[in-house]
């Protein structure tokens, strides 16, 4: 079993090797029942963003780790990964921009984002 960090870790690994871009990290512990951690990451094109969502699956699959859910994978514009303590959205830039799911959040969440932005984290 691991502990949502160490899930958070792991997925945050997926997405640097597939060069996934302007990853960002939100700690939703505090004010959110349904996650701990959501991860956003842009993806260059729709096959970019299928392929980042699937290295972070494989890569998990590989560890005994299965989603509970995921969703988007046939258009490819907005890829959701649901591994209940970690969710990830992997998006390209401009589904990204328009849903400003980072914009959602308190300032204390979005100190997080800056946070791992600038390598802090």
């Amino acid at each position: 079993m691991h502990t949502p960090e160490q899930l958070r870790d792991l997925i945050l690994k997926a997405l640097d090797d597939i060069q996934a871009e302007d990853i960002k990290l939100l700690e939703v512990t505090e004010i959110s029942s349904f996650t701990d951690y959501m991860i956003i990451a842009t993806g260059r094109s729709d096959r970019h963003v299928k392929a980042v969502a699937n290295m972070v699956l494989e890569q998990l699959l590989e560890k005994g780790i299965k989603p509970i859910g995921k969703e988007g994978f046939e258009t490819g514009e907005w890829v959701l990964l649901d591994f209940d303590d970690v969710v990830v959205h992997v998006m390209r830039e401009k589904t990204r921009e328009f849903y400003d799911l980072e914009g959602l959040w308190g300032e204390e969440v979005r100190k997080m984002v800056n946070r791992h932005r600038d390598g802090a984290d």
